[in-house]
């Protein structure tokens, strides 16, 4: 019986997840672990030591959470750069040794700096890594990663010609499943608005984007007389002196989201991967403000472009954006919804999350 019940112990299967730096590089994450505990597996994190992740995983019990030194990987000349690189090293150390000792079935990283340590840390302990990569190219950090990684997910079909042959696995976006369960009822409720008003939601992304914000309010007057607002604004970035009864402004929303975006008629955003896909899941149509060259590298703009030609999304660049060239952008989008939500029920839906979670099983089975 003492032999029997120690094979038990080792028949529990793990999996180590890695992804930080912002919530676009954790939501994936947040999407799978559920049907790992569901299906008895422990469930593990390696992420920064003060980052977004950390905020966002170590509230669930089940899930061991190990922060470990980081280094930003920049593609411009900074001091830090200097400094970061042995971070970077010392980061790779502590993830080896977390890895040595929990050992994990198989790793999978969302992407984000602090996952280079940690895919290397996997890699030095012959772990499997799969990486999924949100993007329609590859960002600096997986780049750097996908060397040591057995198969990389990607969103857009179109990413396959960016990676090496026979890495690339499509397997399309990955929809929060508690998205799907959002009420426009409750999400009117928690805002105090009404239903005789449009809902006009704002999303910078989860750390805030300040022109967007300096925008918006210089456009309130105007914006205020059409819509209801919702403005997700980032860390600090909330003006209490602005808020009314039409105009409600959050740091960042997590539970209430599904509700709130369930009751959005419209969306200004930014155009990280996964929220668009989770906008176009959801058929709201949408103004994307990406980020600029000179503030990212330009996978954005890339994003956007793609959601534009396929008739899902207006595009306001940055440099256009003033207050009213945002009030006339989003008049027309609101205008002509109908048309932007005919097309997003075109897009085949399908179970992206359960694709990715037989995937990531598999590749644990093989390296058995």
């Amino acid at each position: 019986m003492i032999v029997k019940a120690q094979q038990g112990v080792n028949d529990v299967r793990k999996i180590m997840f890695t992804g930080g730096g912002s919530a676009g590089h954790v939501t994936v994450n947040l999407a799978l672990i559920p049907r790992f505990l569901e299906e008895g597996w422990t469930a593990l994190y390696i992420g920064s030591e003060a980052g977004i992740e950390r905020q966002l995983i170590e509230p669930l019990e089940q899930v061991k959470y190990y922060g470990i030194a980081t280094g930003k990987l920049r593609r411009y000349l900074d001091w830090q750069n200097v400094k970061d690189p042995f971070k970077v090293i010392k980061g790779a150390f502590q993830a080896y040794r977390i890895i040595k000792k929990e050992k994990p079935d198989v790793l999978f990283s969302k992407g984000g700096f602090v996952s280079v340590p940690v895919v290397l840390g996997a890699r030095l302990n012959r772990v499997p890594v799969l990486i999924h990569e949100s993007d329609l190219t590859p960002g600096l950090a997986n780049r750097i990663a996908i060397p040591l990684a057995t198969g990389v997910c990607t969103t857009f079909p179109e990413t396959e010609q960016h990676l090496p042959s026979g890495k690339a696995r499509y397997v399309g976006a990955v929809i929060r499943e508690q998205l799907k369960q959002g009420d426009a009822a409750r999400g009117r409720r928690f805002c105090g608005f009404t239903s005789a008003k449009p809902v006009l939601l704002i999303m910078g992304g989860s750390l805030g984007a300040r022109k967007i914000n300096q925008t918006v309010r210089e456009a309130l007057g105007a914006l205020s007389e059409q819509y209801q607002i919702v403005h997700l604004c980032g860390k600090g970035q909330v003006d209490p002196s602005l808020e009314s009864t039409r105009y409600k402004q959050y740091e960042y929303i997590n539970e209430e989201l599904p509700d709130v975006l369930a009751m959005a008629d419209v969306v200004i955003s930014r155009a990280g991967s996964n929220s668009i896909f989770e906008f176009l899941y959801m058929r709201k149509p949408m103004l994307l403000i990406p980020l600029t060259k000179e503030q990212s590298r330009g996978d954005q703009l890339l994003n956007a472009e793609s959601f534009r030609k396929a008739g899902y999304c207006e595009v306001l660049h940055e440099e256009r954006m003033t207050a009213d060239t945002l009030v006339s952008e989003v008049g027309r989008l609101h205008a002509n919804k109908d048309s932007y939500i005919s097309l997003m029920r075109q897009e085949e839906r399908k179970d992206t999350l359960s694709i990715l979670f037989e995937m990531i099983k598999k590749e644990a089975k093989l390296q058995q």
